[in-house]
């Protein structure tokens, strides 16, 4: 298992690491204040969250004038296939084709979702005509 894996985010480092991928580099109170304003969370939690998570690489801290400011050093995108493959080795005995059509199943894809989906079958479609 990679090490990637073994420091997968919790479901609360997730929303940690979606308030900072927004606004990078941001200090614990900055985090906190948004945290906070949708979840009653504790300074000293939102402190000691951030504390593991430089712990486990997810994040990095930059101390500067001012206070230390964190950076998250998993990307989102990294973070979001790694969940997927998760996901997808969990549920669906790792096809990614039967979490995708269960997650379009659900009827909530807008146009603009479908037409994105569109393009990038055709994509993959022309990729393997050209193998």
């Amino acid at each position: 298992m990679s090490n990637e894996t073994n420091n997968q985010p919790s479901e609360g480092e997730l929303e940690i690491l979606q308030i900072l991928w927004k606004i990078e580099p941001a200090t614990v109170r900055q985090v906190h204040e948004l945290l906070s304003a949708n979840k009653g969370v504790g300074y000293t939690t939102t402190l000691t969250q951030i504390q593991r998570m430089l712990k486990k690489g997810l994040l990095s801290r930059i101390d500067q004038e001012g206070g230390h400011f964190y950076r998250c050093t998993l990307p989102q995108q990294q973070a979001r296939q790694n969940l997927v493959d998760k996901l997808a080795l969990q549920l669906f005995e790792g096809s990614g084709t039967q979490l995708a059509i269960q997650a379009l199943g659900s009827g909530k894809v807008s146009q603009a979702e479908l037409a994105e989906l569109e393009k990038l079958l055709k994509n993959i479609k022309d990729q393997q005509s050209h193998e």
